[in-house]
């Protein structure tokens, strides 16, 4: 018997990659009986950082091993979106200072709930990802590279979502391309303060792929995203926007207030802040 559970602790090191965690269900699915684990984090070979998942000991956990996690050994469809999308790839603007950042993903599911019990310093928001009609046939968007650094690489076919490579062991994170993560952006803003945040991002925007942003606009289900989206885009002036035509896509009808106020832009119809200028 100690031969026999020596061996399954054994395959249990070469199962669970170092720095990544799982829960329960999985260990149990893969014949670790809650007894032998308990037994396991009683000996010190498993850690438990929340009740019902667990890890195999060393440095603190980081909010991408937690991702990598729910993607890679999990198999959740869960990405990385809106403004955390844009930061890991250098375009959010503002420099994240100190921890307790929020850490934004998105998922058609509720997610487990010991995913907010995690003892880390950043915290995970969680969106339903209804933005975008999946299913609406319009063509895949090809996934590119996020960075012009070689270590990181394309990842999954799908609307939007590319894949990047992180840590020591080069774990894959799905997450958002520039494109979608800036639409996702414009979708969770309330406030005049966030639309300017928003404004101050588009201003580095340079290099969106008109292909990518027509793709996911065809199939973007929020008339004060797509509106706000070209408002922002036309006061910046970036040349990709000469690719792309608004009135090509659902506008909806009639003035739409973001917030209270602002100026109504005459063409799109959506208030904006005063401090923007010439965008409306």
């Amino acid at each position: 018997m100690a031969e026999l559970n020596r061996e399954k602790l054994n395959l249990l090191q070469q199962l669970l990659p170092d720095g990544l965690l799982v829960d329960a269900a999985w260990l149990r699915g893969r014949g670790y009986r809650s007894n032998l684990v308990a037994y396991y984090v009683q000996r010190g070979w498993l850690d438990a950082p929340a009740r019902g998942v667990y890890r195999r000991p060393g440095a603190p956990l980081k909010w991408q091993q937690v991702v990598a996690s729910l993607q890679n050994l999990l198999a959740l469809p869960v990405h990385v979106g809106g403004l955390t999308a844009l930061e890991i790839q250098g375009k959010g603007h503002f420099v994240r200072l100190g921890a307790g950042q929020p850490v934004h993903l998105y998922a058609p599911a509720a997610l487990p709930g010991w995913l907010f019990k995690l003892p880390l310093q950043d915290r995970f928001i969680h969106y339903r990802a209804r933005l975008f009609n999946e299913t609406a046939g319009a063509a895949p968007v090809v996934p590119v590279p996020v960075a012009e650094d070689p270590a990181r690489r394309a990842g999954p076919q799908g609307i939007g979502l590319t894949e990047i490579v992180w840590g020591g062991y080069d774990w894959p994170l799905s997450c958002s391309t520039l494109e979608r993560a800036y639409l996702e952006l414009l979708d969770e803003i309330v406030s005049h303060e966030e639309i300017t945040h928003a404004n101050l991002i588009m201003q580095g925007l340079t290099t969106l792929s008109p292909r990518r942003l027509k793709d996911l606009l065809a199939v973007c289900r929020s008339v004060k995203v797509k509106r706000l989206f070209f408002a922002l885009a036309e006061h910046n002036r970036h040349p990709w926007l000469g690719e792309i035509d608004s009135a090509a896509f659902d506008l909806g009808k009639g003035k739409r207030q973001l917030a209270p106020g602002g100026k109504l832009h005459p063409k799109y119809l959506i208030t904006l802040p005063q401090d923007l200028g010439d965008a409306y």
